[in-house]
């Protein structure tokens, strides 16, 4: 099992206020209903923040673990030229519905959804591949990631049933890997990428700390220590405020999900803290393909 280095090299820090309007206000009258659904939905606001921070007007920007296509909707309506890998069909088919609904005429071209196993990365792009200017993606924290079921709950039932957890309930979606396995899986989606950059590429990792059986899984440390083992070095990192910036003090806007599961640490006697910011960790290509693993 990789573990996260104590000692890493000094790279720019940044702190991004992503979350200036909520998720709900990002995506209302633009993104289809359906996708409140996805547990995993990437910030618009964070995903255009690093489309516009790490690539250019005309590059092509992937996305591995699509989801429902935020990433790819956001790089189209910003001219870059994009495509969405997403493993599961229910996803792909809503992540291309997403771009038919949003992307104008003009821009529809831009813009694709392809299925397929993001370790698979290589054959799904073809001759695109070695031609990818931006890997962009946020993978599963590998915790328990669901939607929570009001119905359920007020009727004496789970607040997250078990069966919604963990992204989808078939087995082969990565949100159901732990430990070594996770580790395993993550490492291969990264030098999957790797193959596919161009030299001067660049790989940006969307993720959040999570707390696991009393302990923090320190995810950010991980994802640095994966992708730099896969060949990458180390370009940057930036804390995506997901709470509100107002008056010189921060807002967060929790959910009664995240409220409660604080306050059960706490009882706990555990000082555990509300997390209000994902991690944003940024890698560059520097000789992509000669001893990747594919």
């Amino acid at each position: 099992m990789v573990r996260p280095t104590t000692t890493c090299p000094s790279v720019p820090l940044a702190i991004w206020p992503v979350a200036q309007t909520t998720a709900q206000c990002q995506r209302a009258g633009r993104y289809l209903p359906a996708c409140a659904q996805h547990p995993g939905k990437m910030l618009p606001e964070l995903a255009r923040r690093i489309i516009t921070e790490y690539s250019a007007p005309g590059q092509l920007v992937v996305d591995p673990l699509a989801g429902t296509g935020t990433s790819v909707v956001e790089a189209a309506l910003l001219g870059r030229r994009a495509i969405g890998v997403e493993l599961e069909r229910r996803w792909a088919t809503l992540a291309d519905a997403n771009l038919d609904h949003i992307l104008e005429p003009s821009q529809r071209h831009l813009a694709e959804v392809r299925h397929g196993d993001a370790r698979c990365l290589p054959e799904l792009l073809g001759e695109r591949a070695g031609q990818v200017d931006l890997a962009v993606t946020s993978p599963p924290y590998g915790c328990d990631v669901g939607n929570l079921d009001r119905a359920a709950w007020g009727a004496g039932g789970g607040l997250c049933p078990t069966r919604a957890r963990n992204y989808s309930p078939e087995r082969a979606n990565l949100g159901h890997a732990r430990g070594a396995a996770y580790e395993s899986a993550i490492a291969e989606v990264y030098a999957a990428c790797r193959t596919v950059l161009r030299p001067g590429g660049r790989l940006v990792v969307v993720t959040k700390n999570t707390r696991r059986q009393g302990r923090t899984f320190d995810l950010a440390g991980l994802t640095v220590a994966l992708a730099t083992g896969a060949g990458f070095s180390y370009l940057g990192h930036v804390i995506a405020l997901h709470a509100a910036v107002r008056d010189g003090d921060l807002v967060a806007r929790p959910s009664y999900w995240q409220l409660t599961q604080v306050r059960h640490t706490r009882a706990r006697g555990e000082p555990a803290h509300l997390v209000a910011h994902e991690d944003v960790t940024a890698f560059l290509v520097l000789n992509p393909g000669a001893d990747s693993a594919r």
